[in-house]
């Protein structure tokens, strides 16, 4: 993860990419010490590698952090990607950069990636070939990105007008299906009077079921008045039973 400088005004920040550790073996044991291998960048077009060695680590890194400031170059960018594919070849590793659309992002491996991503590239496709040092790999994209040439730099040379590149349509075609930036500002959503908590609403708790009296006899304390008894009509008399007449 980048970190930013202290006491830098050009906003760069910091990447370690790997720490060495060394022991050397002396009359009375072991004796470690650690180098750091750093990448720095501002995110604007430059970008810079150093190494440093101390017994500690914050040491070291804080040496390799001086040593990339010193070496800081200049990229030719063009809008967040390359302008054109190149290939750069350092020891034993082989790095290979292709452009990418917008929206593509930064395909690549941990060593590559922290160096496009602080020269300040976003959209870009690449593949490692051959050994996988770590410092080969950060001196062979440094020297890829190097040798990068804008169109105007190239129709200057050539003394020809070259015409829109693969890389111009691309960057055309992915801003034409880009979604479109919001106008206005969107409405506030209407803030929910709800409050969060186990507080149930009241008829639903036990309580208020239990309760038989109206609220206002419960909270005087005195009993509940009887209920009236509805007297319904009864049905026609029926006369009492008496004994049976002869016939």
């Amino acid at each position: 993860m980048a970190e930013a400088l202290i006491n830098e005004e050009q906003g760069l920040e910091s990447t370690t990419v790997k720490i060495y550790r060394t022991a050397t073996v002396v009359k009375g044991g072991r004796r470690f010490s650690f180098g750091a291998l750093v990448v720095v960048g501002d995110r604007k077009g430059s970008v810079g590698i150093g190494y440093g060695k101390a017994p500690g680590v914050p040491a070291a890194i804080e040496k390799a952090q001086k040593d990339a400031r010193k070496s800081l170059r200049k990229i030719t960018l063009l809008e967040g990607t390359l302008p054109h594919s190149i290939t750069a070849k350092f020891g034993a590793s082989l790095v290979k950069l292709v452009p990418a659309a917008p929206g593509t992002g930064v395909i690549a491996g941990a060593t590559v990636r922290a160096v496009l991503e602080l020269v300040g590239v976003r959209d870009c496709l690449t593949k490692s070939y051959g050994s996988n040092n770590h410092k080969n790999l950060l001196k062979a994209t440094i020297e890829g990105l190097c040798s990068l040439r804008s169109k105007q730099e190239i129709m200057d040379l050539r003394g020809v007008d070259t015409g829109p590149t693969d890389v111009e349509q691309r960057l055309e075609s992915g801003l034409r299906f880009a979604p479109a930036a919001p106008t206005s500002a969107p409405a506030e959503a209407p803030k929910s009077t709800f409050k969060r908590g186990r507080s149930r609403p009241q008829g639903r708790g036990r309580d208020n079921r239990r309760q038989s009296g109206p609220p206002a006899a419960a909270a005087t304390g005195q009993p509940p008045a009887p209920k009236a008894i509805e007297q319904q009509p009864s049905a026609s008399p029926v006369p009492p039973a008496g004994p049976d007449k002869p016939k």
